[in-house]
Formats: structure tokens, C-alpha cells, sequence
């Protein structure tokens, strides 16, 4: 069965509310308890939002509006600690190995794996020990 990021959340008893975000696709809001996804977005971009989202929640996160800029060092890891598990958990190694047998492209690979491009190279980048394959001051988590 694949990784439910909205039955982990719902297990939790944490509400996702859907609004207009114009500079990110979601956020943890730890103070009151709720996560807050942009309106519009797909559902494989819903998935890996709360997947990314949930991370910050389970890792007690005070996330990135509470007194810390993007660019702040715990921001950051937190950040990227949040892409790094939730690709983990959205992408296993076995799902991987059995689309990587007939898929030769990135594009494709997501889509049959029902995971954002983005998430994707997160997961293939931390296969490839490479790291965060992003800069330091991204804010988007699909």
C-alpha cells in the first residue's frame, strides 16, 4: 500500500486547511496545530505538500515563520530534513527499482510513482549520497 501522508496526519489529529498561498505550497503552522496547503494543487502535489509538511510535524518543528527567516541554519535543515523524509517514505527503493526496469525518464518515473519531479530528484539525490539538490533558500516542498 503506498505512504498516506493524510492518514498519517489524520492519525495525528492534525486539520489541513486549503487557502490561496501566493510564495508556497504549504506550511506547518505549529502554534495552531494545522497545516495550510495552497488551493489548486494537484493531487500528486497535495500528496508530496503533506508528505513534506508532515515531517515538520513529526519532528516537533517550530518551522520557519516563528523567528527564522529561509536562509536561517535551522530553518534550512529543518527544511531539508522535511524533503529528505517525506521523499524517503513517498518513494521506496523497491517501487523505484521496478519502475526504474522500463522508465528511462525523470517525468515519467514521477508519474507512475504518483510523486512530484521535485520529489523525485530529492529521492534520487539522496540515493546518489549527493544531498539537497537545491539552493539554500528554496521554499517550495512539491
Amino acid at each position: 500500500m503506498p505512504y498516506s501522508p493524510m492518514s498519517v496526519l489524520e492519525q495525528l489529529g492534525i486539520p489541513v486547511v486549503r487557502i490561496h498561498l501566493r510564495d508556497t505550497w504549504g506550511a506547518w503552522s505549529p502554534i495552531h496545530r494545522k497545516i495550510v496547503v495552497a488551493s489548486g494543487l494537484s493531487p500528486r502535489q497535495e500528496r508530496c505538500v503533506l508528505a513534506h509538511e508532515a515531517e515538520h510535524v513529526l519532528a516537533n518543528d517550530l518551522g520557519c515563520g516563528v523567528g527564522l527567516d529561509a536562509v536561517h541554519p535551522l530553518a534550512l535543515r529543518q527544511e531539508r530534513r522535511a524533503d529528505l523524509e517525506a521523499a524517503r517514505k513517498l518513494i521506496s527503493i523497491s517501487d523505484l527499482a521496478a519502475t526504474a526496469q522500463w522508465v528511462d525518464d525523470l517525468r515519467t518515473a514521477a508519474h507512475e510513482l504518483d510523486v512530484t519531479e521535485r520529489m523525485m530528484r530529492v529521492r534520487l539525490h539522496d540515493l546518489n549520497g549527493e544531498g539537497w539538490p537545491w539552493p539554500v533558500t528554496s521554499k517550495i516542498a512539491g
